[in-house]
């Protein structure tokens, strides 16, 4: 009888003790389920910066640095990182919640900002990982992931965008937790869509490639699925001025001495008597102590990219060289970062007009698209607005130098459109203006003699240690070669 008890007790002792593990084991502060709405707030706060800052600025020929070498100004970087597979972490987390409680509309986002990022990464790198990237928590597939032909993987961008699309089609609801539209799918499907078209354009290279369709898939958009309408549809980040939400660069030391104006960017806007240049950059210290007005086109003056950075130093330390403007680091909410906008996107199917890729008005769209782009700044830079009022913007496109009508080739009309898409992109954009001369060779970048432009960035050093078989087939399948270099072209200037 004694035995039985005891063994009673033990057998109860035990059940107990096993369920009390597994309660403890479950960590109250570390959620295992959420609603996707949780995590959409922060996956678009952190991808509408992700191509933000003054980095691109430097490449782009649009600032120079006077108190060190800018590895970005003279083409001699190396290495880039794969942070975005970081950031698609949370998106992929995102994806799986928004199936677990059957919400589509999020699904939806998840494809388009999937595509966003894998688009930023194979413009940086070529090859990278696709199909079985991100793949650990859902299918257990942990082993390094293949490298997917550049090929391939636009491909599946624009499969991923049409998906998005056609989830979106179908919605008739508020997205919940969204920042950037207040929950508006008509919208997010327009963005979708819009991201499309900039997608095939920047493979005009291969618009002859049967398999990708590049012309006819690119009309189909135009022809049948929402846009962009008005500067009302931008997808932009507003910041606000509270903790945490204000503009990235305010209050920023990187704007301190040793920042400057690039000569060659202010040029191209002196030339075209473009007034953004009053919004985009400060007049010399000379010129203002001089009393010139701050629309004295001649007030401004930027630094030699091409020459070294301690003869700019010189050159900025005698009062000659302007700075950016100082609501760019000194107001908590200057303008949005636009990630696409009707700007741009006006713009882009102003080329696929010229390139014969859609029937249209291209000078209607370029008007447009130049228009949209001073409005944007009449709304946010304050207190100058006065200087991109319509009246100005009507100006500017007679003036002959941006007049489309004075341009009577196909490659003087392309030349138009992409300065324009270059001179809106200050702070905005990215670095879309740099692949851009990639791809058709506007505009012009002013660099030392002897340096050649890059194509590409090389991988990261993580991935030799990590991933050392894969990245290294990628390297040889690309370039015919072991060697990974910023020389080299991918695929989609091949």
């Amino acid at each position: 009888m004694k035995k039985i008890f005891l063994s009673t007790a033990l057998l109860l002792l035990c059940m107990t003790g096993c369920q009390d593990l597994a309660e403890i084991n479950v960590d109250p502060n570390r959620a295992t389920e959420t609603h996707p709405q949780l995590q959409l707030t922060q996956i678009q706060w952190s991808a509408f910066q992700y191509n933000g800052g003054t980095g691109p600025l430097y490449v782009m020929k649009m600032l120079v640095q006077t108190d060190g070498e800018s590895s970005g100004q003279y083409y001699k970087w190396d290495r880039s990182d794969f942070q975005a597979y970081s950031r698609m972490r949370d998106v992929t987390k995102m994806m799986e919640e928004a199936e677990r409680i059957n919400a589509p509309a999020y699904i939806a986002l998840g494809k388009f900002f999937r595509a966003y990022y894998f688009f930023a990464l194979t413009m940086t790198f070529g090859d990278v990982p696709y199909s079985e990237a991100l793949k650990g928590e859902k299918q257990e597939i942990y082993s390094p992931p293949v490298y997917d032909p550049q090929k391939e993987v636009f491909k599946g961008i624009l499969v991923e965008l049409e998906e998005a699309n056609s989830i979106l089609a179908g919605q008739n609801t508020i997205i919940s937790g969204d920042i950037i539209y207040g929950g508006s799918v008509a919208k997010w499907q327009k963005l979708v869509n819009a991201f499309r078209l900039k997608v095939l354009l920047m493979l005009s290279g291969k618009e002859g490639d049967a398999d990708l369709n590049i012309k006819s898939a690119f009309a189909g958009i135009v022809g049948s699925q929402p846009l962009f309408s008005s500067n009302d549809d931008d997808a932009q980040l507003v910041f606000r001025d509270q903790q945490g939400n204000r503009y990235p660069d305010f209050n920023s030391s990187g704007f301190g001495s040793g920042m400057y104006m690039d000569s060659t960017f202010i040029r191209r806007l002196q030339d075209r008597k473009d007034p953004r240049l009053f919004i985009y950059c400060t007049q010399t210290k000379n010129a203002e102590d001089a009393g010139k007005d701050v629309a004295d086109f001649s007030a401004y003056e930027g630094g030699d990219p091409a020459a070294p950075y301690a003869e700019v130093n010189t050159k900025a330390a005698k009062g000659n060289t302007s700075k950016v403007k100082e609501r760019y680091h000194k107001d908590a909410t200057t303008e949005p970062y636009v990630l696409l906008g009707y700007s741009e996107q006006q713009l882009i199917i102003a080329e696929a007009i010229v390139r014969g890729w859609v029937t249209g008005d291209a000078a209607k769209y370029y008007k447009e698209g130049v228009k949209a782009s001073f409005k944007f700044y009449e709304t946010y830079a304050k207190g100058l607005s006065a200087f991109v009022a319509p009246e100005k913007a009507d100006a500017y496109l007679s003036e002959p130098i941006n007049d489309f009508s004075k341009a009577t080739t196909t490659a003087e009309k392309i030349e138009k459109i992409i300065m324009q898409r270059y001179l809106r992109s200050y702070f905005q954009s990215g670095l879309t203006a740099f692949f851009d001369h990639l791809r058709t060779g506007y505009p012009s970048f002013r660099r030392p003699a002897g340096v050649a432009i890059p194509f590409r960035w090389m991988y990261p050093q993580a991935e030799y240690n990590t991933n050392t078989e894969n990245v290294s087939a990628a390297i040889k399948t690309q370039f015919g070669e072991g060697n990974d270099r910023i020389s080299s072209k991918p695929w989609w200037l091949k």
